[in-house]
């Protein structure tokens, strides 16, 4: 009789004989459709679903604006029925929902200094900020619009300006602190470019909320110039409206330098390893 390995060998099926192509894992019709189609969505580098990306960004940002700037007009139009707490929580909360249903999709930056804080840290391409801004401005001009048409108080009401007694340069400050905790935690907690799942969405969105507790009485915490650019248009009043582009613009950029202290270059795998608490002070590029 032979040895048993080789009666094993001429009845077991051999590992070459298995054609690597066929399909066996793989879903076939509808499913199979399902998931290729959410495998590209979620491909973030893929420039063919940029189109989605942008309109994410433009219904994110509108979603965002109507309950910011709509707290103040709703305040304005039903006095003493919105409390400042609730007009400065209720941005984080939207937050927190939109990163958690379309996190995926584009990222969920709803701001333009945090697509710029993506890029300057290396982990967002340049060439695809100014169409995340535009359709940011675009999406907080219709929320204000909407408000302003529906609400009949002015969109100004709903908008950020320094604190009576206080000045712009206040205000400025007041902006780039509050703004620089902002990025520094979506950084923190960001996969790559893009802000998502359960850890994303609580942490920026707490922030937010709290941010407003305490600092929306000197400067409005916009920590957003679409979130007060769109107010301002449809008011008409831009009177300060430098305080909410510089100081945002100034804390994004402190953040990405403590990002680079903390867990050194952007622009590989540092975002990811970030959010699963792994620091790197080098960072391994896909590329090379």
């Amino acid at each position: 009789m032979p040895p048993s390995g080789e009666h094993e060998e001429k009845t077991a099926p051999r590992r070459a004989d298995v054609n690597p192509a066929t399909p066996t894992d793989v879903p076939v019709g509808p499913a199979g459709l399902q998931a290729e189609f959410v495998a590209m969505v979620e491909n973030f580098d893929d420039s063919r679903q940029e189109w989605r990306r942008l309109f994410s960004e433009f219904l994110g940002t509108f979603m965002l604006v109507l309950v910011a700037a709509g707290g103040g007009m709703m305040s304005q139009a039903f006095p003493n029925t919105i409390s400042r707490t609730a007009a400065v929580v209720a941005p984080g909360l939207m937050v927190l929902g939109i990163i958690l249903f379309m996190g995926k999709v584009s990222g969920a930056h709803l701001n333009p200094a945090v697509s710029f804080a993506f890029a300057l840290r290396g982990d967002f391409p340049w060439i695809r900020v100014p169409g995340y801004i535009v359709v940011q401005l675009a999406g907080a001009v219709l929320a204000s619009w909407f408000l302003q048409a529906v609400i009949k108080v002015s969109a100004t009401y709903g908008s950020n300006y320094p604190a009576s007694g206080y000045s712009s340069l206040a205000a400025f400050w007041m902006e780039t602190a509050l703004t620089f905790g902002l990025v520094s935690v979506i950084l923190g907690t960001a996969s790559g470019a893009q802000n998502v799942g359960i850890l994303g969405a609580i942490g920026v969105g707490a922030y937010i909320a709290l941010a407003g507790l305490w600092g929306s009485p000197i400067s409005g915490t916009s920590m957003n110039p679409a979130r007060t650019f769109g107010p301002d248009l449809v008011g008409l009043d831009f009177s300060a409206f430098w305080v909410y582009v510089a100081g945002p613009v100034a804390g994004a950029v402190i953040a990405v330098g403590v990002a680079f202290v903390l867990r050194g270059q952007g622009g590989g795998r540092s975002g990811s390893a970030a959010a699963q608490g792994t620091l790197f002070t080098e960072v391994a590029r896909p590329q090379q």
